[in-house]
């Protein structure tokens, strides 16, 4: 993680000490991609590597929401996150958006055995970003080597119309549970020109 250092001047007689801000600086949040923009072209998998899906695909002509998450299995993905949405897709369905789509950084049989956990088919179709190469491609990329041994997505929603990024919620810390649950896309689509 970045933080932003600054130098100050003690006394004459002290050296000059660098200190920390307080406030770390999310790197993801200032390379990633912009509201209004287009999804990176990419391919990922669904249940196994032979099944191939194409993201541009997925969201051709179609209102949806995409949301990355750290880790399948991982405590906040899994109690909170990805059930969320599966509890909402029928909510989300009635505002027009029929498509719901996890990505995570993990091998898609590994995604495969999440999404049957959690009951999502039909409701959340869980991919697979293995290489990591789209999370990469979004700006959304976060180093967990520390814990979940290599980098990892940030934990972000989207709203997308026929490919293009309508609103998008990134976690600052890129991993906390605020902005990017569901209640929230779903209460910021209610309130919004998202709704029409």
């Amino acid at each position: 993680m970045f933080r932003a250092i600054k130098t100050i001047q003690l006394s004459a007689t002290t050296a000059v000490r660098s200190f920390h801000a307080t406030k770390p600086l999310f790197l993801a949040s200032n390379s990633a991609i912009k509201e209004g923009a287009t999804l990176p072209k990419h391919t990922l998998f669904e249940n196994e590597p032979k099944n191939k899906v194409n993201i541009e695909d997925v969201f051709a002509g179609k209102k949806g929401i995409l949301f990355g998450v750290p880790g399948a299995f991982t405590p906040g993905c899994s109690k909170t996150h990805l059930p969320g949405y599966v509890n909402s897709a029928k909510e989300f369905q009635k505002l027009g958006y029929d498509t719901i789509v996890c990505v995570t950084v993990n091998d898609p049989f590994v995604c495969q055995a999440w999404a049957k956990e959690h009951k999502a088919e039909g409701k959340v179709r869980v991919l697979a970003d293995p290489d990591a190469k789209f999370t990469k491609a979004l700006g959304l990329e976060k180093d967990l080597s520390a814990v979940l041994g290599n980098v990892r997505s940030s934990r972000y929603a989207m709203v997308i119309d026929n490919n293009k990024v309508q609103k998008l919620f990134i976690e600052p810390d890129g991993t906390g549970l605020s902005c990017s649950v569901s209640q929230t896309v779903l209460d910021e689509i209610k309130k919004g020109d998202l709704a029409k």
